[in-house]
């Protein structure tokens, strides 16, 4: 039950880190070759697309989405989708998916000439399952060796944390007062239990030996 107990716990947090991962924002340096919209008809990966945007027909099986395609310092390429997150999940209020996806074309440029930005985002980059990361903003910087520190998702899990810590001592306080000990009380009854059922045995026992006579102690 032990190794139960760890690889439940191992699993829900886990669980819980991905989803951390995949919901705060992160910031990429890149720089933006093209941007372009096309017609996707969504399938087994349709939980990791947002839904359709504020006021625009939400019953249909397919829509138009944004892209951005950019390429890092590397030189690799790194696409983004550009849609709305509305009132839902993850709560970024984003309604200003056309706006962004201008100001992204604004922000186009060549190898030659580049002008490297900042893409706020948050989601997954995955080929084999067509998954894109989310773009919620744009800012040009200086250059590809620009560091932005996170300083919203420092706080969001300092806090986050804080309070899981928190939780864990009141709990662990809570049942060291209340569930220990009602845990000991049943044990105790238990063995008392198991104790007056030995010796009641152990007199049965002898009751039917003094039956049977002296031979049968042999």
């Amino acid at each position: 039950m032990v190794y139960v107990k760890w690889i439940f716990v191992s699993l829900f947090w886990l669980f819980v880190l991905a989803t951390l991962h995949y919901t705060l924002p992160q910031n990429d340096i890149v720089r933006i070759a093209d941007t372009y919209e096309k017609r996707i008809d969504f399938g087994e990966n349709s939980i990791f697309w947002a839904a359709p945007d504020v006021g625009n027909d939400t019953t249909t099986v397919n829509r138009d989405v944004f892209f951005i395609q950019t390429i890092q310092q590397n030189d690799r390429p790194l696409v983004y989708r550009n849609e709305d997150t509305g009132w839902g999940w993850p709560p970024y209020f984003k309604f200003d998916t056309s706006n962004l996806q201008a100001e992204a074309t604004d922000f186009k440029s060549t190898k030659e000439a580049a002008q490297w930005v900042a893409v706020r985002h948050y989601g997954w980059r995955n080929e084999f399952l067509s998954i894109f990361p989310n773009a919620v903003g744009v800012k040009k910087v200086e250059g590809p060796d620009v560091r932005i520190i996170p300083w919203f998702n420092i706080v969001f899990l300092t806090v986050f944390f804080a309070i899981v810590w928190a939780i864990w001592v009141r709990w662990k306080r809570f049942r060291a007062a209340r569930i220990d000990p009602l845990l000991d009380d049943a044990s105790d009854a238990w063995d008392r239990v198991e104790a007056g059922t030995s010796e009641r045995r152990s007199r049965l026992s002898r009751w039917f030996r003094s039956w049977r006579g002296p031979d049968s102690r042999n």
